[in-house]
C-alpha cells in the first residue's frame, strides 16, 4: 500500500514545498548496499530548457543595454555623415564666396602676371644701361636698348590699364548657390563610392574583420551617444572675409542728388563704404553722410572706384568745402562711412569754389606694385635741370620735379621718413653731370650714406658746419661777380664745368645759433648762384628754425608734423583745404605706418593739391653701392669754377679741416676693430677704398699680414685656393663675432666671390 503523499502517485505539491523521503543509514553498519539513479529523461530536458531561457533572457537584455548606449552615437554619426555629404556645414554666403574668389584670383594672377613681365623688362633693360655705361654701346646694342624701351612703355601701359580697371565680381543668383552645393556634394558621395565599395569587399572576404571592427564600432557609437557633434553651418573661413568678396549691399538710389520729396528717414539712414558694390551705391553712401553731418550738398557725381576706395566730387548748395575738414565733421564722417582713421581726403576745387573732390579710403593707397622700385640712374648720366622721378601720388600720378632753382623745406617728426626723403634727392644730385651734393647735419650723418658720391661732409661738428657755410656764403658773392663779368644775367649758368652746388641740411632745428643765422642768409642769397638748399627739420616754427623763414621758400614738404607747422608753413587755411599732414603717422620699430608719405607745395611742374605722395625708398645698402660706383666714375669738378671765384686756396683748407678729424676719427676706429677686420679695411683703405675686392685681391693682403698662416694653399690650384681662403675667411669672422659675409662680384666676368666696401663697412658700423 502506496503513501497518500507519495510523489510517485501526485503531481501536486505540498503547500510549503516538495516533501522528500530519505532513509537514514549507518554505513558503520552492515546493510543493503543501493546504487544511485540518474533523474528520468523528462525532467532534464525541462532543467536544460529552463537554463537556455535564462541565458536568452540575460543576452536579450545585455544587448538592449548595448544598443541603447551605442544606438544614438551611431544614428548620429550617419547624420553627420549625411551633413558631410549634403554640404551643410557651409552657409549660403561661404559657397557665394567661394564661387566669386576663383574671377578674383584669375584676375589677380592676371595683374601679378602682367607685373612680373614689366619688372622683367626693367631688369633687362637696366642690365643693359649698366653694360652701356660701363662699357660703351655699338649700333646693335643702341637699337636692342631702344627696342627694350618701346616694348617696356607698351607693358607698362597695359598695367595701367589693367590696375586701373577694378575687380567687379557678378554675383551669383540663389540657384547657381544650391547648383554649387548639389555638385560638391555629387562629388562626395562618388569619391565615398570606392571606399565603401572596397570595405563591402574586405568584410565578404573576410568575415572575422567584422568581428574585429565591431568594438571600434561600438566604442564610436558609445563616445557619440555622451558626446553628440553639433551639426551646424561654420563661419566663414577667414580666407574668405575679403572686402571684394563681400556681400552686395542694399539697393540704393543708382542716382545721387537731391533727395526725392517723399523720402523718409530711414531712406536716409547711412551705411558703411564698404557696403557699396556700385558707384551708385558709394555715391549714396557719402550723400547720406554729409546729410547726416548737415551739409546742405547740391550733388555728388563723378564716383570712381580707386584702388584704395573710392573718390567723388561733391558740390554744395550753401557752405563751403572747407568744412568738412573741420574736427567734429571730419570725426562725424570717418564714422559713419567706417573709413581708416586717416582715410578722408578732400581736395578743394580752385576754379569752383563750391566744390571738391572726397577721397574714402579703405585701404593703403600706397601698394608696392603702385610705387614701385627706385628706378636706376648711371653715373653721369643726367643733369640737375632735368625732372626725376621720386614717386607717386595716390591717383598714380608721378612725383617728378627739377631740383634746379629750389630752395626746399620738409618738416616732419622723428620717423615720419624725412631723412629718407632727403637721401631720395641726394641720390639724384649724385648722378647728375653739372651738380655736386653738400652734406650737413649738427646730429647725425644727413645723406652720408652716398658715400664717396656726396663732395662735402661735414656732420656732428659744429666748427666744420660754420666753416662749410661761411664757404659757400664766400663763394655767393664770386659767383655773382662772374655773373656780371661773364654777362649770364640774374642767374648762374649751369654746366659741368660750372656745376651747381645743392646742399642738404639735416635737423635744422639742431643747429647752432650762429649756424642758423648763416644759412638763413644762404637761402636768401644762394638761389641765383646755384647754391640751392634742401633743408630737414622735425619742427617748422620760427622758435625752431630760427627766423620766419618757412613759408618765405619756394618748395615745402610735410610729412606726420604738427599742426602748427601745417599753418605755419602753408597758412592758416591749410588745414581746411584739405592738406592734413597732421594725421599721417610716424613709423615705430615695427610698424612702417605712413612713413615717407607727404604733401607738397611749390615744386617745379607740379600742382599744389592737397594730395599725398609716397617717396620710394632708398635704402642704405643700395645708396652704398650706387654710391662707390659714382665715386669710381668721378665726381663733377669744382676745381675750374673755384679757381675762376679765385677760391680755390680755400677749399682745400676747408677739405684739410674737415678731413683732419675724420682721419684721426677713422683711424682710432680701425684700430679698435678685431684682428680680420682691421686687415680687411687696410687692404681697401691701400686700394684706394673701391667698391669692392675679390678673394683673389684680397689673398695678398692676408699673405702679408701672415704669411704662414694664409700662405698654406699657395701649392694649390686656383680653385682649391680661393675655396680654402673662403672657409678660413669665414671661420674668422665667425670668431670675431662679425656679421659679414662674402658674395659674388656681379660686375667682373665669372662673377668671382669678394667682399663689396659697402657691406664691410655695414660690418664695422655694428661693431661700434
Amino acid at each position: 500500500m502506496q503513501h497518500p503523499h507519495d510523489p510517485a502517485d501526485s503531481t501536486e505539491l505540498a503547500p510549503y514545498g516538495e516533501l522528500v523521503f530519505a532513509e537514514i543509514v549507518d554505513e558503520d553498519e552492515p546493510g543493503p548496499q543501493h546504487e544511485t539513479q540518474d533523474p528520468p529523461a523528462g525532467e532534464r530536458v525541462r532543467r536544460s530548457w529552463a537554463a537556455a531561457r535564462r541565458v536568452a533572457h540575460c543576452a536579450r537584455t545585455a544587448a538592449a543595454a548595448i544598443v541603447g548606449q551605442i544606438h544614438p552615437g551611431l544614428r548620429n554619426a550617419l547624420s553627420a555623415a549625411r551633413h558631410w555629404l549634403r554640404v551643410g556645414y557651409m552657409s549660403d554666403d561661404e559657397i557665394r564666396r567661394r564661387i566669386v574668389n576663383r574671377p578674383l584670383e584669375a584676375d589677380r594672377a592676371r595683374r601679378e602676371e602682367a607685373l612680373t613681365a614689366v619688372r622683367r623688362l626693367e631688369n633687362k633693360l637696366q642690365r643693359r644701361l649698366e653694360d652701356a655705361a660701363a662699357y660703351g654701346l655699338e649700333v646693335p646694342e643702341q637699337q636692342a636698348i631702344r627696342d627694350l624701351s618701346r616694348e617696356l612703355r607698351r607693358r607698362r601701359n597695359g598695367l595701367n590699364t589693367l590696375q586701373s580697371v577694378p575687380f567687379t565680381p557678378e554675383q551669383p543668383t540663389p540657384e547657381q548657390i544650391r547648383r554649387a552645393r548639389s555638385l560638391m556634394a555629387l562629388g562626395r558621395f562618388s569619391a565615398l563610392l570606392p571606399v565603401l565599395g572596397a570595405a563591402g569587399i574586405v568584410a565578404a572576404s573576410i568575415p572575422s574583420a567584422l568581428l574585429a571592427a565591431a568594438p571600434v564600432f561600438a566604442a564610436a557609437g558609445w563616445w557619440l551617444t555622451h558626446h553628440p557633434l553639433e551639426l551646424a553651418e561654420r563661419p566663414v573661413p577667414e580666407d574668405l572675409l575679403l572686402p571684394e568678396l563681400d556681400p552686395p549691399a542694399p539697393k540704393a538710389p543708382e542716382t545721387s542728388g537731391n533727395a526725392p520729396a517723399d523720402e523718409t528717414e530711414e531712406d536716409l539712414t547711412p551705411f558703411p563704404i564698404a557696403q557699396a558694390a556700385t558707384s551708385g551705391e558709394a555715391g549714396e553712401a557719402l550723400r547720406r553722410a554729409l546729410v547726416h553731418e548737415g551739409q546742405d550738398i547740391g550733388q555728388v557725381t563723378d564716383v570712381t572706384q580707386e584702388p584704395w576706395g573710392w573718390s567723388a566730387r561733391v558740390s554744395f548748395k550753401s557752405g563751403t568745402p572747407d568744412d568738412l575738414n573741420k574736427d567734429d565733421t571730419y570725426k562725424g564722417l570717418i564714422t559713419l562711412l567706417r573709413l581708416r582713421r586717416n582715410g578722408l581726403l578732400i581736395e578743394g576745387d580752385p576754379d569752383a569754389g563750391e566744390a571738391c573732390t572726397i577721397r574714402m579710403m579703405q585701404r593703403s593707397p600706397f601698394s608696392p606694385d603702385l610705387v614701385g622700385d627706385v628706378p636706376y640712374r648711371a653715373p653721369l648720366s643726367m643733369s640737375i635741370l632735368d625732372p626725376a622721378d621720386y614717386g607717386v601720388s595716390m591717383d598714380a600720378k608721378p612725383l617728378a620735379f627739377a631740383l634746379a632753382g629750389l630752395m626746399l623745406l620738409m618738416v616732419a617728426d622723428s620717423g615720419a621718413g624725412k631723412s629718407g626723403v632727403m637721401l631720395a634727392m641726394a641720390e639724384v644730385v649724385t648722378a647728375c653731370q653739372d651738380a655736386v651734393a653738400f652734406n650737413l647735419d649738427p646730429v647725425g650723418t644727413g645723406v652720408g650714406d652716398l658715400g664717396e658720391a656726396i663732395t662735402l661732409t661735414a656732420c656732428m661738428d659744429d666748427e666744420k658746419i660754420v666753416a662749410s657755410l661761411q664757404f659757400l656764403l664766400t663763394l655767393c658773392s664770386a659767383r655773382a661777380r662772374l655773373r656780371a663779368r661773364y654777362g649770364w644775367g640774374n642767374k648762374w649758368r649751369v654746366s659741368p664745368e660750372h656745376p651747381a652746388i645743392v646742399v642738404f641740411v639735416d635737423e635744422w632745428a639742431q643747429l647752432s645759433a650762429q649756424a642758423k643765422t648763416l644759412l638763413i642768409r644762404l637761402l636768401l642769397l644762394g638761389r641765383k648762384e646755384a647754391i640751392w638748399v634742401i633743408g630737414g627739420s622735425q619742427f617748422g616754427t620760427r622758435d625752431w628754425l630760427g627766423e620766419a623763414i618757412g613759408p618765405k621758400l619756394s618748395g615745402k614738404l610735410l610729412g606726420a608734423c604738427r599742426r602748427v607747422d601745417v599753418t605755419e608753413l602753408l597758412g592758416g587755411g591749410a588745414l581746411a583745404e584739405g592738406y592734413r599732414a597732421d594725421l599721417l603717422r610716424a613709423a615705430t620699430h615695427t610698424e612702417v605706418n605712413d612713413a615717407g608719405q607727404l604733401y607738397a607745395q611749390g615744386l617745379p611742374g607740379m600742382p599744389d593739391r592737397p594730395v599725398r605722395y609716397q617717396v620710394r625708398e632708398v635704402t642704405a645698402q643700395y645708396a652704398a653701392r650706387i654710391g662707390a660706383e659714382r665715386a669710381a666714375a668721378g665726381r663733377p669738378d669744382l676745381t675750374f669754377t673755384l679757381d675762376e671765384a679765385g677760391l680755390l686756396d680755400a677749399w682745400h683748407e676747408l677739405l684739410e679741416l674737415l678731413d683732419s678729424g675724420a682721419a684721426a676719427a677713422e683711424q682710432g676706429a680701425v684700430e679698435s676693430l678685431p684682428g680680420i677686420v682691421r686687415v680687411l679695411r687696410e687692404a681697401f683703405t691701400l686700394e684706394h677704398d673701391p667698391a669692392y675686392l675679390t678673394y683673389d685681391q684680397l689673398h695678398a693682403y692676408l699673405r702679408r699680414h701672415d704669411a704662414d698662416r694664409w700662405g698654406r694653399w699657395d701649392d694649390k690650384s686656383d680653385i682649391d685656393r680661393l675655396r680654402e681662403l673662403g672657409k678660413a675667411l669665414r671661420r674668422e669672422l665667425d670668431a670675431s663675432q662679425v656679421e659679414l659675409s662674402s658674395e659674388r662680384i656681379r660686375e667682373l666676368d665669372g662673377s668671382p666671390r669678394g667682399l663689396y666696401l659697402s657691406a664691410l663697412k655695414e660690418a664695422i658700423e655694428a661693431l661700434s
